[in-house]
């Protein structure tokens, strides 16, 4: 039964509005616009930053540890992401998408896939910094190339494993949703995607958090233990600054994303009889809070990369080089 909500002004008789047309018209209005303009963003920000740090790897970096397979890594798993963007793009601000349920649930994998493969990458670059800093000046077994190809390979087969089921949950592309490739909190049945999605926020969520956490609170114990025993404590303050704005937006990214899923499934349950009015208004702040979790993928290159005066000064090395050589070849 469709629900109507009365709208009164000053003056003026009551007027009887069909929620329903409210409601898709807000949710619509944000994702054709919101949506459309936050994902083009990090797409050109994303695309380029990543595009740098990988070719910055590939080509400048001659030896390889543990820190910088992890930070490759965490750059391919971004431009795995980027690579989503323009059929959501196309799809939310000219409402076309493809007649196709394999394409839509490959794009909702691949964009899941980025979330939580990034999740984890972070969570072990924590482990390796604290590692690094507390072992300076011997390998221990976790910082080892060895080790580090077959932690990121684990990553990857694990963060597939567990977006398997997501694949049965997304809800089929037809005519009766305009063909729309919806989001996983908004198509399905409600009781069982709320199972799984309180599975993924669990274990690929709320688990890395409190162990990137952890390790950074030791690292963090670990540099103020240091700074008391040097003379000139101004050397740690990078390292804390880092270790700080780690955890902040890691925190500010993500968190808000996995409670608006969440609470966005829930309202969608029958048996709770939640309101059309409440199921728009909820859904309009977890529209808002999804390119915010991405956002992670523009703003890594910088935080983990660009950041690093090392690969900034092999990157501006390669680059003076590079010029060099057009300049005597021009000649």
């Amino acid at each position: 039964m469709v629900q109507e909500c009365w709208w009164r002004g000053s003056g003026s008789p009551g007027m009887a509005v069909n929620e329903t047309s409210i409601c898709l018209l807000m949710n619509r209005g944000l994702e054709k616009y919101y949506l459309s303009t936050m994902y083009s963003l990090e797409f050109i920000l994303g695309f380029i930053g990543n595009t740098i740090a990988v070719f910055g790897y590939i080509f400048c970096l001659k030896n390889w540890k543990s820190g910088n397979i992890y930070l490759f890594n965490l750059s391919l798993s971004d431009l795995l992401f980027l690579c989503t963007l323009p059929v959501l793009v196309n799809g939310y601000s000219r409402d076309q998408w493809a007649k196709n349920s394999i394409l839509c649930h490959s794009n909702r994998f691949l964009l899941h896939a980025n979330l939580y493969s990034s999740i984890l990458f972070l969570t072990i670059i924590s482990i390796d910094r604290y590692m690094l800093i507390k072992h300076p000046f011997r390998e221990h077994f976790l910082q080892k190339r060895k080790t580090a190809l077959i932690v990121s390979a684990a990553v990857w087969v694990g963060v597939i494993l567990e977006l398997l089921p997501l694949m049965y949950f997304l809800g089929h592309v037809t005519s009766a949703n305009n063909y729309n490739s919806l989001d996983y909190a908004s198509s399905g049945d409600p009781m069982k995607n709320l199972i799984y999605s309180m599975f993924l926020t669990v274990f690929g969520f709320l688990i890395p958090l409190v162990i990137m956490c952890c390790f950074y609170v030791k690292m963090v114990l670990f540099l103020k233990n240091r700074s008391e025993q040097l003379s000139s404590p101004l050397m740690l303050e990078k390292p804390f600054t880092l270790v700080i704005l780690a955890v902040v937006i890691f925190s500010l990214l993500f968190t808000p994303y996995h409670i608006m899923r969440n609470v966005r499934l829930a309202s969608r349950i029958p048996a709770l009889n939640i309101s059309v009015c409440t199921q728009s208004i909820i859904n309009s702040i977890y529209i808002i809070t999804r390119p915010i979790a991405f956002l992670n993928s523009a703003i890594n290159p910088v935080f983990y990369f660009l950041m690093g005066d090392h690969f900034r000064e092999m990157l501006m090395a390669k680059i003076r080089q590079l010029l060099s050589r057009l300049t005597t070849t021009s000649k």
